[in-house]
């Protein structure tokens, strides 16, 4: 039922009007749109979104949706350099009032509550796992223990308050890494401590999803329990 609900989601394309854009980082923004009241979206899930002010080539590209449902806004977040594509021009182009089509939200990337989980976040892939987190601890359910690896060289690290924040709850324990050794012993101590039982959610560059999963693989950890989120520079 859940692929088929993706699938027909796909073909429905949804105005949202544009709010504002605001700097997270030097290079990294984030793009504020009305959230209709029919519309919403499980935390990790993407939407295909689509220029619709210009006649551009490629005009949809797939953005993680960084907020939650109650926060009644969409954001997508992303890194836009002293370069950017014809696509991330155009993003940048808005104004209060105009407006970009969506298709979707799809996607299972999704933490279960049921299982320890190790996120591994690179750069701009902390995206989905704001949303997952902003939701999980809103619930106020119990949890399972979290861990969150968040690896950033250039350690400009998104959302780094309200991670921090996040990190206050007893269940939850976030990790800033700015190198790839760090990375690789941080997941070692939590196949240790979990063994079989863990669930590992992995997002960012693509390089970096495919590297990250074939480690995890050779430490032992079954495809199964691997869910990847791999982000395409444009």
């Amino acid at each position: 039922m859940g692929f088929i609900k993706d699938f027909l989601s796909i073909f429905q394309k949804r105005k949202l009007i544009f709010i504002e854009s605001s700097k997270e980082s030097e290079d990294v923004y984030t793009f504020s749109f009305e959230k209709g009241p029919d519309l919403t979206w499980k935390a990790g899930q993407y939407g295909l979104f689509s220029i619709t002010h210009k006649t551009m080539k490629n005009a949809t590209k797939p953005f993680s949706i960084s907020s939650v449902p109650t926060e009644n806004v969409v954001n997508i977040t992303t890194r836009i350099g002293d370069n950017p594509s014809e696509f991330k021009k155009a993003l940048l182009e808005l104004k209060p009032g105009m407006h970009m089509k969506m298709s979707g939200p799809v996607g299972s990337f999704h933490l279960d509550p049921q299982s320890p989980s190790l996120l591994i976040a690179a750069g701009i892939g902390m995206t989905p796992f704001r949303s997952i987190l902003k939701q999980i601890t809103a619930a106020g359910n119990e949890l399972k223990p979290i861990q969150l690896l968040y690896m950033d060289s250039k350690k400009s690290y998104l959302y780094k308050d309200e991670l921090d924040a996040i990190a206050s709850h007893p269940s939850i324990q976030v990790s800033y890494l700015d190198s790839r050794n760090d990375l690789d012993q941080e997941i070692d101590k939590f196949i240790a401590r979990h063994k079989d039982h863990g669930k590992y959610l992995v997002a960012g560059p693509k390089s970096m999803v495919e590297s990250v999963t074939a480690y995890l693989q050779s430490k032992g950890v079954s495809k199964r329990n691997i869910k990847k989120d791999a982000f395409f520079g444009y």
